[in-house]
């Protein structure tokens, strides 16, 4: 089984505005208060295609990561590792139409996949989302020019929440091997597995993640809201410049 949840939302920046705070909305805590989670950020690729004009990148991003109190109460710490701060990758692909006004992202977890695989994809455009596929068709009929700027972007967020726990591949990837060469461990976490049943168990890890997505997704927004914000009143270079003075990368003068 797998877990979708969907929501629309519209920013009051044009979308140059909006695709510039995405890239930049980990770039420091001080930047965006609800980034602390985010430990560094790596660009993996960046290239644009010359025949499209379309920024292709991929990043990944490394958090601390708490699973959710309940899944570590449900599984075994031979599951789960016990409770408590994680560090966690997250892999994040993103293509950018300036042209034809937008973008889509996709940004999946690379650790506890057994446990739960989540996938984020979001589509931002200038176009409100009843008319993606107009704009779409429209765009790839003719070379058009490039479109006018609006006031607001609009962006629709998919989470996808699914959990191989039980699976057979899964059982064997939890030894625990005793000094007579026994693997107790892997017996018992058999024996849960069946005792609860893997279905049930897969369900109740991914209602667990999806109630936690509106509040996800609250915290997102309102760290894009700032990054808009202070590019909105300060505009991009003078904000980049604070933050490399605030952080000692570069020496200002004037400032």
């Amino acid at each position: 089984m797998v877990l979708t949840h969907t929501t629309n939302h519209a920013y009051s920046h044009p979308f140059p505005t909006v695709t510039l705070a995405f890239f930049l909305r980990y770039y420091s805590p001080k930047l965006n208060p609800f980034s602390n989670h985010v430990l560094s950020t790596d660009t993996i690729d960046s290239h644009v295609d010359p025949a499209t004009g379309r920024l292709y990148t991929t990043r990944i991003h490394m958090k601390k990561t708490r699973l959710p109190s309940a899944v570590v109460k449900l599984l075994p710490s031979s599951v789960t590792g016990g409770g408590g701060d994680k560090s966690s990758y997250v892999l994040e692909t993103s293509v950018v139409d300036i042209k034809e006004g937008w973008m889509k992202t996709e940004s999946k977890n690379l650790n506890y996949t057994g446990v739960l695989s989540v996938i984020e994809q979001q589509h931002y455009s200038i176009t409100p989302p009843d008319q993606h596929g107009f704009a779409t068709t429209s765009a790839s009929l003719a070379s058009a020019a490039p479109r006018p700027l609006t006031p607001n972007t609009f962006v629709t967020t998919t989470f996808c929440y699914q959990s191989r726990l039980g699976s057979k591949k899964q059982e064997k990837a939890v030894p625990e091997v005793t000094e007579a060469g026994e693997e107790p461990g892997k017996r018992r976490f058999g024996d849960w597995i069946s005792g609860w049943g893997a279905k049930r168990i897969q369900n109740s890890i991914e209602s667990i993640a999806s109630n936690k997505t509106a509040d996800q997704i609250t915290k997102s927004r309102d760290g894009m809201r700032i990054v808009l914000e202070r590019l909105r009143n300060n505009g991009v270079v003078a904000v980049l410049r604070e933050l490399r003075r605030r952080e000692g990368k570069t020496t200002m003068t004037g400032d």
